[in-house]
């Protein structure tokens, strides 16, 4: 089960130097860089296999997952990926969800991962997104205080097998964040409200 709510909060964060990477291949990763600023984290901007060397976490960023898999593919990051991710905490949002998966629905490059099935686009265009508010007891004041998510052109996670678990879901049971061990994957973006329960969320994951 996931940790409970924000218990190691703040502190742990001043008190621990922290290097989180933010794929910066394609998408929107400063968004990212600012909020792990904001947080006392030091953010580093990932593009090449020796970026990767020292952190000790990794935010995969929306944008578009073929794009960045088509990416990650030329400058040879594939391999070095999945590597980090067997041995550190990985973030995928929107996009990065998909690319983080094992199963996307279509033939595209993926991490492979996550024992998760996406569906990308599965609410619909641009002119689609929303914003809805959902509780998440493991985030600091999650019951109490739901988080603001953010969707657009926004995936749905279909199915949860193996050792991934379901961590939030929509008012009619579709699934929209899961958690693997240090693995976590959402459909929505954390990154683009100032709520940042979210991301110490993730570096908490990232310290265990």
């Amino acid at each position: 089960m996931p940790p409970a709510g924000g218990s190691l909060g703040l502190r742990r964060l001043i008190n621990t130097h922290m290097e989180i990477g933010i794929l910066a291949l394609q998408g929107d990763f400063s968004e990212h860089h600012d909020i792990l600023q904001s947080l006392g984290v030091s953010p580093r901007l990932v593009k090449l296999p020796r970026d990767l060397s020292g952190l000790d976490g990794l935010i995969i960023p929306g944008g578009e997952s073929t794009t960045i898999g088509k990416l990650a593919e030329a400058f040879d990051l594939m391999t070095p990926l999945r590597q980090f991710s067997k041995e550190h905490a990985v973030w995928g949002t929107c996009a990065g969800a998909i690319f983080l998966s094992k199963d996307a629905q279509r033939s595209q490059p993926l991490l492979n991962a996550m024992d998760i099935t996406v569906a990308r686009n599965a609410f619909g265009r641009q002119v689609d997104s929303f914003e809805i508010r959902l509780p998440a007891p493991f985030l600091k004041d999650g019951k109490e205080k739901p988080f603001p998510a953010v969707f657009i052109r926004a995936p749905i996670i279909t199915s949860v097998y193996g050792d991934a678990q379901v961590l939030l879901t929509l008012a009619d049971g579709r699934i929209v964040a899961a958690q693997q061990g240090r693995l976590l994957a959402t459909s929505f973006h954390p990154e683009l409200t100032s709520d940042t329960r979210f991301h110490q969320y993730f570096v908490e994951l990232a310290t265990s």
